[in-house]
């Protein structure tokens, strides 16, 4: 994308309304426009970022063997009534009537939906286990939306669904399930910290929430250490693959004998059991959140199958979501600077910005075209006639990871700089080792 032709307006000055990092910087990078209380226009440089998350979630998603559907926004109420939730949900839905009075609703969630859809289809114990996902946009009509995308209204959420013969097939569901996660965090370049979270009236332990480090989080969190030492994409001596039952399991027990917790389940004796240099402590953003639930909606909808005795039985289920959309907001809260944002590679909009320092310099604009063409629309080129300072604070704000600095001298010399966003480090280079260094 050539500056001059994007869409992508930056400002300077911090937006009033703006309380947290990743809201200031969403704005002033150009990445969304509010277009009423918590709910975001998505402009091209965010969008490509949504999209770069988008893309990691389902390519783990699907290497964990869930299939994708995709399920439409507005919903049935009679599905809603027959789970019971119609009316327990609260404000926070938006319920509509359509012009023949037949009462809608806007999803905030998809279990209903989900296995009415496996009802119609699915009726032997044959045909399990099924885990199903889509990605799609959500509402849900917060009293006070707030800081940007990390608490709006309408959110982009993947939402997983799994279905099982009996409760140890759901398990290892739920095990598969969180590898994925944590597979998917580690590809984003983020730590994530999977923490018990409550199971309300189902009981049990199966649900776990999933925590990032970031300054302006919610929550207190206590780790130990081992938690920043794993690597979840090995496929080697002490990886983990998901079609391997031995490996699932040893991988959940080190996720759960690990102690994590967040201030509201904070236990002191188990805290101060670890040795000092293992503890971590910090605050910490939620980004994704797994449930187990049993047989709550197959029994509340008479889900039922028949079993290998034909007799029926309600399959069991579970629930996995990720909050794409807060995602975005997560990772600049997580790694930002006073300059502006600063990306992983995996999901930065563009790998560089191309800053041409002497627009009008045919050498300089030669070799720009060049490099330009070369990256095959992975760049962002920076073609204005701006000073070389407004190019280089609006790139750091945009936080590419690498800027490619492409100035008169070092050019009639077959040079240019490259800068890593993240650290600062600065190299010059030939153009062919410049993209060879940034891959």
């Amino acid at each position: 994308m050539r500056l001059t032709r994007g869409f992508i307006p930056t400002i300077k000055e911090t937006p009033a309304e703006a309380q947290i990092a990743s809201h200031r910087l969403m704005l002033r990078a150009g990445l969304v426009r509010q277009t009423s209380a918590g709910i975001y226009a998505w402009l091209p440089l965010g969008l490509r970022v949504l999209r770069n998350i988008e893309r990691l979630v389902r390519e783990e998603q699907d290497a964990a063997g869930a299939q994708e559907v995709l399920m439409p926004t507005i919903q049935p109420a009679e599905l809603w009534k027959e789970s019971g939730r119609y009316e327990d949900y609260g404000k926070e839905m938006l319920r509509i009537r359509d012009r023949h009075e037949r009462d809608m609703l806007y999803g905030p969630t998809n279990e209903e939906m989900i296995t009415d859809l496996f009802r119609q289809s699915v009726k032997s114990y044959r045909e399990l286990p099924q885990t199903l996902y889509h990605i799609q946009w959500k509402f849900r009509d917060e009293v006070r939306p707030r800081f940007g995308v990390m608490r709006g209204r309408e959110f982009l959420m993947k939402d997983a669904y799994s279905f099982d013969v009996d409760h140890a097939g759901a398990v290892a569901s739920y095990r598969k399930m969180m590898l994925a996660y944590m597979r998917t965090y580690q590809r984003m370049g983020l730590k994530a910290i999977p923490m018990v979270a409550d199971t309300g009236p189902i009981g049990g332990d199966l649900s776990h929430e999933f925590i990032i480090l970031a300054p302006t989080g919610e929550s207190q969190v206590y780790f130990d250490a081992a938690f920043e030492e794993m690597d979840y994409l090995s496929a080697g001596v002490g990886g983990f693959s998901h079609d391997n039952a031995e490996d699932l399991e040893r991988f959940f027990k080190q996720m759960t004998t690990n102690y994590a917790a967040t201030d509201e389940k904070h236990d002191l004796a188990k805290w101060e059991s670890i040795a000092p240099e293992r503890r971590r402590e910090g605050r910490g953003i939620e980004v994704g959140h797994i449930f187990y639930f049993g047989t709550k909606y197959t029994q509340a909808m008479s889900a039922s199958v028949a079993g290998p005795d034909g007799k029926p039985f309600f399959p069991e289920m579970g629930s996995y979501g990720i909050g794409v959309s807060r995602l975005v907001g997560a990772v600049i809260e997580a790694s930002h600077d006073n300059a502006g944002i600063i990306w992983p590679d995996s999901i930065a909009p563009f790998k560089a910005a191309i800053l041409n320092l002497k627009n009008g310099d045919p050498t300089c604009d030669a070799l720009c075209e060049s490099l330009y063409a070369r990256f095959g629309g992975d760049a962002l080129y920076d073609d204005r006639a701006d000073r070389a300072g407004v190019k280089f604070n609006d790139a750091d704000l945009m936080g590419h990871p690498w800027q490619i600095i492409v100035g008169p001298r070092g050019a009639a010399a077959g040079k240019v700089e490259i800068k890593r966003r993240a650290t600062g480090e600065r190299l010059e280079l030939s153009p062919d080792d410049a993209i060879a260094r940034i891959g």
